[in-house]
């Protein structure tokens, strides 16, 4: 780090989540610059750094991690490139935050995590952004606080107006419901045992194959229940609502109720149009809580443990809906250099 302390961050894979997370580290967070950006398309990199004081572009993240003014590293290239990039920052024991998934398998994310105990130390933040929305946090902090008792259920509904054209079905689980997965297993402090997924006849206007909307229903160790409503085309905006169901009352979060307007013939207010305009606090709080923890020699936040989880139970999840019937969650039993 310089002498200010401030922490010079690679950020690897300049797509849209990496794109702008670069713009976030320059402009809206503080303790940090970004030193580095990695990308397989050298002139995607070029241009990407052309844009930031005193950072350059590589094709290498290992070159990068190599530079001598690079104190940490984001990870927000496609998951199937996450493990050998959280290898090589470990080689240089140089703290990580990685967007999810931690890997797409629950096999890597195992030799990840197999990795990371043999340095001896925690030094990768998984970026589950829900845990820092504003929303999520105060249910969290409200079952946490056991007023509404214990929680019996949580309803959850996961909507986006469209899809890429590269998305497939498996998708549903492994790039959407992944999110209800490690935001359940976070707000009711259980692990996740078993995954349904039905499938109700597709909408109409989803692309050829894509069999969408689902209901995933997920079973926990400590006997609640969470079903989670997903709808990748649902063609209006985006959405994202959990309702908490507990012994003495229930707690929902998601309704999006800012400004209302009254107009002829009509009153309303604003959908999100995707993921980022609607967790966009959300991820300036989590990469300013990284590099806050960062510079003091810290890690926090989601560990790779929870990269882990989130994984097996998305291997679980394809299967369930591969073949229609409950699948049980294959998972090893929690470390202790994760408890």
């Amino acid at each position: 780090m310089t002498q200010q302390g401030t922490l010079g961050v690679a950020v690897i894979g300049t797509g849209m989540m990496g794109a702008d997370h670069v713009r976030r580290i320059d402009e809206v967070i503080s303790g940090a610059r970004v030193a580095a950006v990695v990308d397989i398309d050298e002139a995607r990199a070029k241009h990407i750094a052309h844009g930031v004081e005193g950072c350059q572009a590589y094709t290498d993240p290992a070159a990068a991690m190599a530079a001598p003014d690079v104190d940490a590293v984001l990870i927000a290239s496609p998951g199937p490139a996450h493990e050998a990039a959280l290898l090589a920052a470990f080689e240089r024991d140089l703290p990580v935050l990685c967007e999810k998934p931690l890997t797409p398998d629950p096999a890597s994310a195992l030799r990840v995590l197999e990795a990371e105990q043999r340095l001896g130390h925690r030094r990768v933040q998984v970026g589950f952004m829900r845990r820092y929305d504003s929303e999520f946090m105060r249910l969290k902090s409200l079952l946490a606080s056991g007023e509404l008792g214990r929680p019996l259920m949580l309803h959850c509904r996961h909507r986006n107006a469209s899809v890429h054209s590269y998305f497939t079905t498996d998708m549903l689980i492994t790039d959407s419901v992944v999110h209800e997965m490690d935001q359940s297993r976070w707000l009711l402090e259980q692990e996740i045992t078993a995954v349904t997924v039905l499938r109700p006849a597709p909408n109409a206007d989803a692309p050829e194959g894509i069999g969408d909307p689902q209901l995933v229903i997920l079973e926990t160790d400590g006997g609640a229940l969470v079903d989670v409503e997903i709808f990748a085309t649902c063609g209006f905006g985006y959405q994202v609502q959990a309702e908490a169901v507990c012994e003495r009352g229930t707690a929902r979060v998601g309704d999006a109720h800012g400004m209302l307007i009254n107009r002829t013939g009509g009153w309303g207010g604003e959908i999100a149009p995707d993921f980022v305009a609607r967790f966009e606090e959300a991820y300036d709080r989590e990469v300013q809580a990284w590099v806050n923890a960062t510079r003091r020699g810290e890690v926090e936040g989601p560990s790779a443990w929870d990269g882990y989880a989130a994984a097996a139970v998305s291997a679980a999840g394809v299967r369930a809906q591969t073949d229609g019937r409950r699948t049980a969650v294959e998972m090893i039993e929690r470390p202790a250099f994760y408890r």
